[in-house]
């Protein structure tokens, strides 16, 4: 038992206590925030804040500068997204709904960009020296494509979340963030049960139009 405990949390003794209840408070309030947008409620926005604020902090001091990026755009996409969720058209606040051709591009677009901006901050910072480099250049693409299409409540939002979450929890346990990365297993099954949940809600609301 003490082995499996030095694996998962050993490298926490390097780490100030400070920055280890920074981290809980972050998955705490970042669980809260995919709860919420699983039950397609407000509050995804304000919890992600703190959330993304918080991992803001800790991942620009721990040098992890993709994963610093993501958060940060986060931060500007939940203020977004807050926006859009409460705007209302006709006295109907934004619906959930599908994708159209040209949120697709854009999807596409945003991918390729983010690459693009990822793959030049690492190259400036002198980052390239691991495998996680080119893993975290990936998963930031995917990651702000999935937070552009949840701002926009776009259904698609969630297969964006559950890859990138997949492909999540084995990178930060590499890192050495256990809760971090036990956190986005979390993540994995409430986006599964997000998008099913979408998904009744979408079915039901075309069944009424």
């Amino acid at each position: 038992m003490s082995q499996l405990f030095e694996l998962l949390f050993g490298q926490y003794s390097a780490y100030q206590s400070i920055d280890i209840a920074l981290e809980v408070t972050a998955v705490v309030f970042g669980f809260l925030s995919v709860w919420y947008a699983k039950k397609n409620h407000i509050w995804v926005f304000p919890t992600g804040l703190i959330s993304t604020s918080i991992f803001v902090y800790l991942l620009w001091k721990w040098a992890l500068l993709g994963d610093m990026m993501i958060n940060a755009y986060y931060f500007v996409m939940s203020i977004y997204g807050w926006y859009v969720w409460t705007r209302k058209t006709n006295d109907q606040a934004t619906p959930i709904s599908q994708t159209n051709a040209k949120e697709k591009r854009t999807s596409v677009i945003i991918f390729i960009i983010t690459l693009v901006f990822v793959y030049v901050v690492y190259q400036s910072a002198g980052k390239w020296t691991t495998w996680t480099a080119y893993v975290d250049t990936f998963t930031t693409a995917i990651f702000f494509v999935g937070m552009w299409l949840m701002a926009r409540r776009k259904i698609e939002n969630w297969i964006f979340w559950i890859v990138g979450d997949i492909i999540s929890v084995p990178l930060y346990f590499y890192k050495g963030l256990t809760f971090t990365s036990l956190q986005y297993l979390i993540f994995t099954i409430i986006a599964i049960y997000g998008f099913l949940a979408w998904k009744h809600v979408l079915t039901n609301s075309k069944a009424t139009a």
